[in-house]
């Protein structure tokens, strides 16, 4: 008799589940992070007078989950700032919203090519766990590297969908915390939303689920601390966990079947 990881009976009663990508399923939140305070921090220097960037509260409560332009323009909207719009052909550089979404793209690119694509262990037993169960799966980030990040950790296969940030400029879907990149995911999936589990570290994206009307959305607290998992369900979290592996149950199985 060996003992098995299964989902708890919450997920087992759904029929499909969707994760965002940065901080739940791939350690690269970080990475964004730093990428996001170089870009800023270089703009904020040149208009003087201002703190730098904090890479884990402004980035948590601006940046986290949200396209790169519309992180940009929360949190210089945050301090103030009326940068000048610009358009998505800007180069990287301070001149325009745009300009600064570029510049983070370039830097965490650069990261990206550079670093090893580090993943939590936990959420890979979780996935393990559902494709046992036949829950299928989809992967959903506004970032436009999430399929490569997935591919190059070796998880793509583990996914029957991917909406990544390139599908939804194809699609034009709105960013988070609409509930838009969720919805397309489960209709991929063929799942209806009352009936699909978001997990979500990033609190647009648990204000995403909620809106969305999804059966039942998980907050990833991944930042640590009362005061995280208190903001993931003021925005809408069912249910708030440190990590997905904290979801799993343990069965004995025997060659006889569950028992």
């Amino acid at each position: 008799m060996a003992a098995v990881p299964s989902p708890p009976s919450g997920l087992r009663s759904v029929r499909a589940v969707v994760l965002d990508t940065d901080g739940v399923i791939t350690d690269s939140a970080g990475s964004h992070a730093a990428a996001w305070k170089k870009a800023f921090d270089a703009y904020l220097a040149s208009v003087g007078g201002q703190p730098p960037f904090d890479a884990v509260d402004d980035y948590l409560r601006h940046v986290d989950g949200r396209s790169r332009r519309d992180g940009a323009a929360a949190f210089l909207a945050s301090r103030g700032l009326d940068l000048p719009e610009g358009s998505p052909d800007d180069p990287p550089g301070t001149s325009t919203v745009w300009a600064v979404a570029a510049r983070k793209d370039e830097l965490f690119t650069q990261a990206l090519r550079t670093e090893p694509v580090r993943v939590w262990p936990g959420t890979v037993r979780l996935l393990d766990a559902l494709r046992g169960r036949g829950i299928p799966c989809a992967a959903v980030s506004a970032s436009r590297h999430a399929t490569e990040l997935l591919t190059r950790a070796g998880l793509i296969d583990r996914f029957d969908a991917v909406v990544d940030g390139n599908e939804a400029s194809r699609l034009r879907l709105p960013g988070k915390p609409d509930p838009a990149l969720f919805v397309e995911a489960a209709r991929r999936l063929r799942a209806p939303v009352g009936d699909t589990a978001v997990l979500e570290d990033a609190l647009a994206g648990v204000e995403a689920g909620r809106r969305g009307g999804f059966g039942l959305v998980i907050g990833v607290n991944r930042a640590g601390g009362p005061d995280n998992a208190a903001a993931l369900r003021r925005h809408g979290a069912d249910l708030v966990v440190s990590d997905p592996g904290d979801l799993l149950t343990t069965v004995r199985t025997s060659p006889g079947g569950d028992r």
